[in-house]
């Protein structure tokens, strides 16, 4: 036996209630190198590098918060962030400006966190009150044979009944190199990183023009919510400097970028004469 097998996993996943076409260009904003894959019908996963949040020098359950309220900020569908490391595992959930609740488990399986957050889960991604609710309020109870990365596994196991489908070795608990590998094997794969503006004026914006909110890619409309968005995000950055609001930052960020983009888009279509 290694040295090695005794340090617990440490991973993180995020779970967009969204398909991979719409995630991808606000993934691409995070600028963190991510792995995004299809996780059942609606719903896609990004499994970030262990690099990416090594980086932000802070606690797992605060990286999973900031980037899950940031790929919300610029469109209302749900994120779940699942994390887990050596202090213990647990979850946050984001929808747009709504405020981003979390719950924590200690190592080995006590439930350390806000009681509402459960509740709040089951509400924003519309979850059964009954069936799914009762699956959610047994996470919250003690549980001898549970610790920590059990804990966000049984909570993986109640969004499946939601359409949540993983694959093969998407694990939550297994370690982030791990979760990489299995990630980038499955069907429809692909890496995330930051293609340049160029790229991703001409790629994220045409697949949202595309979409069903297609009208609010072009023309007065996008004009109109491209400029909200820029002023929304730079309020955003202002009034966060300064303090410990890392989420409110990367919101405003986000906000900046995908208004900027917007538009970017809008001008370089009406300059091109396309219709």
């Amino acid at each position: 036996m290694s040295a090695t097998d005794h340090i617990p996993a440490t991973g993180l996943l995020l779970l967009c209630r969204a398909a991979p076409d719409r995630v991808r260009p606000v993934a691409q904003l995070l600028r963190r190198p991510m792995v995004l894959a299809p996780a059942g019908e609606g719903w896609s996963v990004l499994v970030p590098a262990a690099e990416s949040w090594r980086e932000a020098g802070t606690h797992l359950a605060a990286v999973a918060g900031d980037w899950a309220h940031a790929l919300t900020v610029a469109d209302n569908w749900p994120v779940v962030g699942l994390w887990w490391d050596a202090d213990g595992a647990g979850f946050v959930v984001a929808a747009g400006f709504r405020r981003t609740v979390g719950h924590t488990w200690l190592p080995d399986g006590t439930p350390l966190g806000e009681e509402e957050a459960l509740t709040t889960l089951r509400t924003r991604l519309g979850l059964d009150p009954v069936l799914d609710g009762a699956a959610l309020d047994r996470l919250t109870r003690p549980d001898a044979e549970a610790d920590g990365p059990a804990r966000v596994l049984g909570l993986a196991a109640v969004l499946a009944r939601a359409g949540l489908q993983l694959g093969p070795g998407v694990v939550p608990g297994l370690a982030a190199g791990r979760l990489c590998e299995a990630a980038g094997a499955l069907p429809g794969a692909e890496p995330v990183d930051w293609p340049g503006w160029r790229a991703a004026v001409c790629g994220g914006l045409g697949a949202a023009e595309r979409g069903a909110l297609g009208a609010w890619t072009r023309g007065p409309r996008a004009r109109a919510l491209g400029k909200a968005e820029v002023a929304a995000g730079v309020v955003l950055l202002a009034w966060s400097r300064g303090g410990a609001r890392r989420g409110w930052r990367a919101a405003g960020a986000v906000l900046v970028a995908d208004g900027a983009l917007t538009l970017l888009y809008d001008r370089w279509r009406a300059g091109r004469g396309d219709s």
